[in-house]
């Protein structure tokens, strides 16, 4: 299975800003690009003085790539959300956006019980979670309304799930999920609404760069 391996903090600085794809490390003063906040590269420091026009493909695919990153996704599996998301009725752009959300490991993060989308994935691939009363270890499981996840009970006597309850109360869950700490489980109540995903991304600019 494709993965990327490189270092997360270079992919914060070819966007410009924090993605905050490390968690809880992006908030200390460890953070690569509170240290280095150019583009990585040896043209790294120069790219960011450059007065250059910027065209509408570069727009369109630097949004494009910044959700991939945001969500963790590689090209083949973001094209092919954006195929599904053509399907389904209503805006394309706001399709594409809660097809991401409501991922298994997205929800997962959303809840509360990770401090990254990344360290929700690894939970997923190990199978400490389960779907529906059923274990699973896929991360890319796309959630509807009404579906519940819950840890699994042989998981909760590992180390990091003793204190999951007091952690994950200091993070608030987003607004269209149900979250019940004393189970850590949680519940998709409805699809997110536009106002409920980051507001940084620009979904309008993707879906013209797929319809090029």
């Amino acid at each position: 299975m494709a993965k990327y391996r490189d270092p997360v903090c270079k992919l914060c600085r070819r966007e410009g800003e924090k993605l905050f794809l490390k968690g809880e490390r992006c908030f200390t003063p460890k953070c690569a690009f509170d240290r280095r906040g150019y583009a990585p590269g040896q043209h790294g420091k120069s790219s960011q003085f450059s007065r250059r026009r910027v065209s509408d493909y570069n727009r369109q695919l630097r949004a494009k790539q910044k959700a991939r990153r945001v969500y963790g996704i590689l090209e083949k599996q973001f094209r092919r959300y954006h195929g599904e998301s053509l399907k389904r009725r209503g805006l394309t752009g706001l399709n594409l956006l809660q097809i991401l959300e409501t991922r298994l490991d997205n929800v997962i993060y959303r809840l509360g019980y990770a401090s990254s989308r990344a360290e929700a994935r690894l939970l997923v691939t190990h199978g400490h979670f389960m779907v529906n009363g059923r274990r699973t270890d896929i991360p890319s499981m796309i959630l509807g309304a009404g579906d519940t996840l819950q840890v699994r009970e042989e998981a909760r006597t590992r180390p990091y799930f003793k204190d999951l309850s007091a952690v994950a109360e200091e993070r608030n869950p987003a607004p269209w999920l149900d979250r019940e700490l004393k189970t850590l489980s949680g519940t998709v109540l409805r699809l997110p609404e536009r106002s409920e995903i980051d507001g940084n991304l620009q979904e309008q600019l993707i879906v013209e760069y797929y319809s090029r």
